[in-house]
């Protein structure tokens, strides 16, 4: 009887601590979730994932990390989307965007955006990011014009580029990149200065 008794035990107890075990490790295993971060910006190698062109330490910066561990940098936060939008099956991990005013990281999510065609950017988005509301707001009162957005609102924005700024890019740079983007960075300087 006592032989009996203990298979029985033995059925009904090992399912029931495989079960155990199983969820104990679920449960550890969310836990651990990976925490994704912005990564500084290399001038002399990082070139933008969708237009090719070099991406600058500046406030126009922009990068995500994957799941698997890649991270792609953008000149320009349209053409991180419009890599997303290319890359859907790519599960993004992290998507990190600068402040525009002191060039600090900021979660994507995070972040609050102002745009106005008329806005100049890398890639003639016309979208800026900043770490706080008020920030953005202070900076749209100064100008005077445009859009504050969240994240979730920039799901549904346009995405459409500037075409004249694009075109007057072009005539500037005429085979010298780095000089068209001397000027633009010059011209960002004169943004922030009659701030």
């Amino acid at each position: 009887m006592t032989n009996k008794r203990a298979r029985t035990m033995t059925r009904t107890t090992l399912p029931m601590l495989t079960i155990a075990a199983l969820l104990l490790v679920l449960a550890l295993s969310g836990c651990g979730s990976k925490k994704y971060e912005a990564r500084a910006i290399n001038e002399e190698t990082d070139k933008c994932a969708q237009c090719n062109m070099q991406v600058k330490d500046d406030a126009f910066a922009v990068q995500l990390t994957t799941t698997d561990g890649k991270t792609y940098t953008f000149d320009d936060i349209g053409c991180m989307n419009k890599w997303k939008n290319e890359h859907a099956s790519d599960a993004i991990g992290g998507q990190f965007v600068r402040d525009f005013n002191d060039l600090t990281w900021i979660a994507y999510e995070d972040a609050y955006y102002v745009y106005d065609a008329s806005f100049r950017s890398p890639m003639a988005y016309g979208i800026y990011s900043f770490k706080d509301k008020p920030a953005a707001q202070a900076y749209l009162d100064q100008q005077a014009k445009g859009k504050l957005m969240t994240a979730d609102e920039l799901a549904s924005h346009t995405w459409m580029q500037n075409m004249e700024q694009m075109k007057g890019m072009k005539q500037m740079s005429a085979g010298h990149d780095e000089q068209s983007h001397t000027l633009f960075v010059a011209d960002r300087s004169a943004i922030q200065v009659n701030r």
